[in-house]
């Protein structure tokens, strides 16, 4: 179990350049609907990566107090 998780950091951050970037251009190529769901789905990725690390710090709270 690592305590810190620079690569999920550097995923995160990855990302968001990467969504940002097409953003700029798709906005640029007039496609303001696709950016705009472009950024939707860039946050709903980071979200889920997210989720999953509240998930492992739950089961580590579970593990260390011993519950259930």
């Amino acid at each position: 179990m690592d305590v810190l998780r620079i690569d999920l950091l550097f995923q995160i951050a990855g990302i968001g350049i990467f969504i940002s970037v097409l953003n700029i251009v798709l906005k640029q190529a007039g496609k303001e609907e696709q950016a705009q769901m472009l950024t939707l789905v860039g946050v709903v990725i980071v979200l889920l990566l997210v989720l999953r690390l509240l998930g492992d710090l739950f089961d580590s709270i579970r593990v260390i107090f011993n519950l259930f």
